[in-house]
């Protein structure tokens, strides 16, 4: 079985304090966290820093 893949925005704030998004096609929220920290350095080496993580599709 194919798992179905969501979009989810990724929000996270830089050390300026300013919120920056990012959106990936994710199976689940801990996907999307996994891809944001593969794909954004900032992100990889400050999880920390992720405040939100929404599904953008409907269920």
């Amino acid at each position: 079985m194919m798992s179905t893949r969501r979009a989810y925005t990724v929000r996270y704030r830089t050390p300026e304090n300013t919120t920056l998004e990012s959106c990936f096609y994710a199976t689940d929220a801990f996907q999307a966290r996994l891809l944001a920290m593969e794909f954004n350095r900032y992100i990889q080496d400050h999880p920390n820093r992720i405040d939100r993580i929404v599904s953008e599709s409907p269920r």
